[in-house]
Parts: structure tokens; sequence; C-alpha cells
């Protein structure tokens, strides 16, 4: 009998194990964490539980973990659906601590399930007023990158602020991604619309770039990019596709509110689609720091972190205008600032106690990455040889940051002492999680000898 609880009990504790390293695993894809991230933080944690011969499979929707002890037994498999993403920085940066000490041995599987169950059970950190005044904020510091006036500035807070309140309600009901972005793209125009129709001097042009970068899926590229070049085609094709299709639904959203515009008989001029003026490098710095905080922020990063990330970041934005002024182009620009942010953004990460990849999806928004894609789809859809360069202009852009950022990962991972060991055979660059597990010893189970009574 005794051995008989025992049998049935290690498939038990196997279970347990990888129901734990699904649900962490989930948390992290559902935060922007790569694919390659998420299936080494599952393998590590069924490592540091004790657990062998287990593999992790990651897709865009779908987390699959397997253990199988013998060629005699049985796998176990199990599944586990992402189906709500929602960026919280502060569910990522516990989730990354639970990890460090799950690997250190300071917890073990049932504090690491008891601490996980309270990280997704206590909501986000700060209240949702924040969030709202946080992207207002962000839409001042892209105001100032695009070199807008104080006009284009305020517009652009105030979309921020209302297009979320917008999409938030709309999310409560259920609606699709695509319908809130056509929402927000809407909402957005009109209010270019109605700033047209005052006697007020702005561009029009300027106005809706501004008030639609907050709607852009430029983050997402980064993801997609790194699960590209770290071998998970499949879920980069899904994360590209999905920002395509959001930035459609802002192109419908922007196309319906011109319509409007024509309907009233306001005259907004010929419409460049991504347009914006080049600030001074200053200005730039300044208006970069501000959005990659904000945004930050609105991601509920922990507030020590806000102050690093934003310093960061103009470091970044310096290295784009200073290229950009110099003549370099703009692929090439943008492929530099973002390896000065991968670089920076590892020791950053250390100092104030956050993953890598806050500080890297923070610092590459202000970037503009998705404001390239939005002009490249516009005149896809007019005209179809600019269309046609433009997309290639918006790729090149998107994958120089994306690599570049990704590339200097690779070359900062040798700056902590934990990555060391991993100069010489780099895996990998590790935006969340750790990067190495010792295997951690199982407890044996007691058997009792029935015959004397006594333990063996």
């Amino acid at each position: 009998m005794a051995r008989a609880a025992s049998e049935t009990s290690e498939p038990r504790e196997i279970a347990a194990t990888l129901d734990l390293a699904l649900r962490i695993g989930e948390l992290l894809l559902s935060s922007g964490a790569g694919a390659s991230d998420v299936s080494a933080a599952m393998g590590n944690v069924a490592r540091a539980c004790g657990i062998r011969g287990c593999t992790a499979d990651v897709t865009f929707t779908r987390l699959t973990m397997s253990q199988q002890s013998s060629a005699e037994q049985p796998a176990l498999i199990q599944f586990r659906d992402v189906r709500y993403r929602d960026l919280d920085y502060g569910h990522l940066t516990a989730v990354d601590h639970l990890l460090a000490d799950l690997a250190s041995g300071e917890l073990d599987r049932e504090g690491a399930a008891a601490r996980l169950n309270r990280i997704t059970s206590t909501g986000h950190s700060r209240p949702r007023w924040s969030v709202s005044l946080s992207l207002g904020v962000m839409g001042v510091g892209i105001g100032l990158v695009l070199g807008g006036d104080w006009l284009v500035i305020l517009i652009a807070a105030l979309a921020a602020v209302m297009v979320e309140q917008l999409q938030r309600q709309m999310g409560r009901r259920r609606l699709p991604a695509f319908y809130q972005q056509v929402a927000g793209g809407l909402l957005a125009t009109l209010l270019t619309v109605a700033v047209a129709a005052t006697p007020a001097d702005a561009s029009p042009s300027l106005i809706i770039s501004s008030s639609i970068v907050l709607l852009l899926a430029g983050v997402n590229f980064l993801g997609a990019v790194q699960d590209a070049l770290t071998g998970f085609p499949v879920t980069a094709g899904a994360r590209i596709l999905e920002a395509f299709l959001a930035t459609a639904g802002i192109v419908a959203g922007v196309s319906g509110g011109l319509e409007v515009a024509k309907l009233f008989g306001v005259d907004l001029g010929a419409v460049d689609p991504g347009a914006y003026s080049v600030a001074d490098p200053l200005t730039m710095v300044v208006g970069g720091a501000i959005a990659s905080a904000a945004f930050a922020g609105a991601c509920y990063a922990p507030l020590r972190s806000l102050a690093p990330i934003g310093l960061v970041a103009a470091l970044a934005i310096g290295a784009y205008a200073i290229a950009i002024d110099r003549g370099i182009g703009i692929a090439w620009s943008s492929a530099l600032a973002a390896l000065l942010l991968g670089l920076l953004s590892y020791p950053t990460a250390v100092r104030a106690r956050i993953p890598a990849l806050v500080v890297v999806a923070a610092g590459i928004a202000p970037l503009l990455p998705g404001l390239s894609i939005y002009r490249g789809l516009t005149l896809l859809a007019t005209e179809a040889a600019d269309g046609l360069l433009a997309m290639v202009t918006a790729a090149a852009i998107a994958i120089a940051l994306s690599s570049g950022a990704i590339l200097g990962e690779y070359l900062a991972q040798p700056i902590r002492r934990e990555a060391r060991r991993l100069e010489g055979r780099l895996a990998g660059p590790r935006l969340v999680g750790m990067h190495r597990v010792r295997l951690a010893r199982r407890r044996r189970s007691t058997k009792v000898d029935t015959s004397t009574n006594r333990l063996d």
C-alpha cells in the first residue's frame, strides 16, 4: 500500500509542477515576453522543482508542456490557453522575482504557487485613473518628439486620455481589438476635424500623427522579431499579423474620420499620413524621456523604475537625433539607438530590480516604429508605388529597432556575474526570467515496512 501511494504521488507532483510552469508562462506571454523567454522560464521552473525530462512549446495562443520520466512510461502532457493580454509590468516584475527566489531555493513549489496566486488575484497596483493620466503625459512627450507646437501637444494629450477611456469601455463589452482600434482612430481624427473647423493654425497631419501614436502596435514588433531570431517563426508570424491588423484598424478609423470631414465640408487640406516635423535634439530627448517613463507608468511598472527608464530612453533618443543630424539613414539611426537601448537596459534593470523587457519595451516606444507602419499601410491603399516603398522602409525600421535592441541584450549579458558562465555560449537574450537553474533534488518518498512497522 505504501509503494502504491508513492507511485501515485509522483505523477501528482509532476502535474503540479507542470501546472505552475504553465501559469507562469501564461503571465509572461500575455505581458509581451518573447517565446524564447517564456519557454526557458517554463523549463527552468520544472528544473528548479527537481523535474527532469520536461519540454516546453510556445505558440501565440497556447502553451504546452510535457514530461516523460523514461522511455517505458507514457508522457504527461498539459496545455494552457492564453486568451487575454494585458500589459502589467508590476505583475511581470513580481513573477521575475518569484523565478529568482525559486531558482535560488528560497521558495519551494508550494510557496511559489501560493505567491503566484497572490500576484494574479490582487489586481493592478495602481488605480485606473493613473493610467489615463500617464497616457496623457505620454501624449505630451510624443508631441514634443514629433516637433509639435503647444496646440498639437495639448490635443495629443487630450486624445490619449479620451481614446483610452473609449477603448476601456469597449473592452468591458468584449469587443475585438480591431474595432477598438477603428474607434480610436476615428475619435482622434474627429478631434482633428474639430480643431480644423476653428480659426486655430495647426497642421492636421501632425495632429493626427501625434494622436494615434498611442494606438500603434510598434512595440509588438519587438517580440515578433525576437521570436523570429530565436527560432519561433509561428509565434513571430502571429504577432506580426496581430500588429498589422491593429494598424489596419487605425487606418480604417482615420479614413472614416476624413470622410466625416468631407461630409460636413471641413477642409483639412492634403493630409500626409504619418507626417511629423524634425524637432531640435534637446526637445526630442526631453520628449522621449517623458514618453517612455509615462508609458511604463501606464503599464503599472514600479515607480522606482520610471526615472531610470526615462534616462535610458533619453540617451537612446539622443543617439538617434545625433545620427539623423549627421546624415545617417533612418534605419541605421534607429538600429544605433536600439543597440544603445539594449546595452543600457540590462544594467538598468539590475539596478531597478525589474526585467530588462520593461526597459526595452518602454524605451522603444518614442522611436515610433508603428508610425512608419501606419504610413506604409495608408499609402498602400492610395498610391501603390509610394505605399510599397513606405512599407519597405517601415519594415526596415521595425527590424532595425528590434534586432538592435536584441543585439544589445546579447552584448550586455556578461555584465552580471550570473551571466559570466554564458559568455562562451550565449543561448539567447533573456529579457525576463533567470538565465540558468540547477536541478533541485526531489524529496524521496518514505516507505513503510508493514511487517516490522519501522521506517526504512
